[in-house]
């Protein structure tokens, strides 16, 4: 009459049929009031009218008590026993569910109006993890319900190894699966749990992914190629992975292609790269490692370079080799095969180099760098001149000893007249000018004769005019 919702008034009297034991009268009162989720799959446990009523029902579960300890029951206890057919009440020696009247009610009400969440933690509740996942399966559920349902309270019980046996009983190459561990593994790198994200790869087997991992824990956190010294496990690690990747594509190709749709693929060529990488990496921390440790190391970097970073990264990798050293020609040789494997734009990087030599006041360490660039066998014809050129705008800082050799050292003169002229030494420039070609010669002397004028050298414009 007063037009109010009868559905808490349903729900009331539910309760107290509940209560009073009477199952089936229950179920016809909370038909009126309780409705299904609109998704299944949503992630939540339903109404929170569904979840009272699963709550006063495993609440009033109690697992019935051992011979002489029966006399010490509360009277509630007994009467509870007598209501639910104390002969079925037991659990399994697994914690599975028998034929327990309660059990099966909750199991009915969370069937009709509860969500497959709801579900699979009343069975994670209960130890029931088997039927858990086959509820999953069944009934197709996303990712996310076994994260949450499954995945979270294995690992936060303890039960992880229980959760992988069972996910390789019910489908032992794991296929089933796929979808829900590759969403398990996103989770885990999201939340920052590496360890147990290094656990459930192994477990998958997905050993490309498992090396990714490694390198993350052989790179995180290190402050010092010192650190990095007392991690390389993790780089016999990273090729262990690799190497039984390998033996497990060469061991598949030989039979019909085995369907390891999930694991990361990667081509034969690509895993040799990455291990030639990970054994360059180990002779970089040895080496690195060595010269901290003796005291030849003098830069401090905010943020410790690796091979397993982008090529600016392997860039300074070589740099910081070539100059950690005693002297250039130590770290030379691994700099040099770091360039080489990677493909790096060697001039850059000697450029670098020979800039950071200027800043620390090694200008015979520069000449040594020239020497060793030559000796490589792979420098083009200007690049010992280049990398000169590049360090010249340093030029106010190098005694004009020091520069005069450096530019001495140069093969080509047009390159040397250029280093006269960025060092602002005309005279210099103009000497070299008149050795070159009678016509060259003219257009050099006149450039030079111009940058006096410019600069107001009277002295050196007029030898230019004279000689012009």
């Amino acid at each position: 009459k007063s037009g109010l919702d009868p559905g808490g008034a349903w729900h009331a009297w539910g309760m107290a049929c509940l209560k009073a034991g009477n199952l089936s009268s229950a179920r016809e009162k909370f038909n009126r009031c309780l409705k299904p989720p609109m998704d299944l799959n949503q992630l939540n446990h339903g109404s929170r009218l569904v979840q009272d009523v699963i709550q006063y029902l495993e609440s009033t579960v109690k697992p019935i008590l051992i011979a002489d300890d029966d006399y010490f029951a509360t009277l509630r206890e007994l009467e509870a026993t007598l209501r639910t057919r104390s002969l079925s009440l037991e659990m399994m020696c697994e914690g599975k569910i028998q034929h327990n009247s309660y059990y099966q009610e909750c199991l009915f009400y969370l069937h009709t109006y509860g969500t497959n969440l709801a579900i699979i933690s009343f069975y994670m509740r209960h130890d029931c993890m088997r039927e858990a996942l086959l509820h999953l399966l069944n009934k197709e559920c996303p990712s996310e319900v076994f994260i949450e349902g499954i995945f979270v309270p294995s690992y936060e019980r303890g039960k992880l190894h229980m959760l992988e046996n069972l996910l390789e009983t019910i489908d032992p190459g794991l296929e089933s699966w796929g979808v829900y561990l590759i969403a398990t593994c996103k989770y885990l790198q999201r939340k920052n749990y590496y360890h147990i994200l290094y656990e459930l790869q192994q477990f998958m087997k997905d050993h490309v992914r498992a090396a990714m991992t490694c390198i993350r824990f052989f790179t995180h956190g290190a402050k010092s190629y010192t650190e990095l010294g007392g991690k390389q496990t993790w780089l016999l690690k990273i090729k262990d992975h690799l190497k039984v990747y390998l033996q497990e594509v060469s061991r598949s190709s030989g039979r019909k292609k085995m369907a390891f749709t999930f694991r990361k693929k990667m081509s034969a060529t690509d895993v040799s790269r990455h291990i030639n990488t990970v054994d360059l990496q180990m002779e970089v921390t040895k080496f690195l490692h060595r010269c901290e440790s003796s005291g030849t190391s003098q830069t401090t970097d905010s943020s410790l370079p690796t091979l397993f970073g982008n090529n600016n990264m392997k860039m300074d990798v070589a740099c910081k080799v070539m100059l950690e050293g005693k002297n250039i020609e130590e770290g030379f040789g691994i700099a040099f095969r770091v360039l080489q494997d990677f493909q790096l734009e060697a001039t850059e990087v000697y450029s670098k180099v020979a800039k950071q030599l200027v800043k620390q006041q090694k200008y015979s360490e520069i000449r040594q760098l020239l020497k060793c660039v030559n000796e490589s066998g792979v420098a083009a014809k200007n690049d010992g001149d280049n990398i000169i050129l590049n360090c010249l705008n340093e030029f106010k800082n190098i005694p004009a000893e020091d520069l005069d050799n450096l530019i001495q050292d140069m093969d080509s003169d047009e390159n040397k007249i250029q280093a006269y002229v960025m060092c602002n030494k005309l005279r210099s420039a103009y000497l070299v000018s008149v050795r070159q070609e009678k016509t060259r010669a003219v257009q050099l002397v006149q450039q030079v004769w111009q940058l006096a004028e410019n600069n107001g050298d009277d002295v050196v414009k007029a030898i230019c005019a004279q000689w012009l």
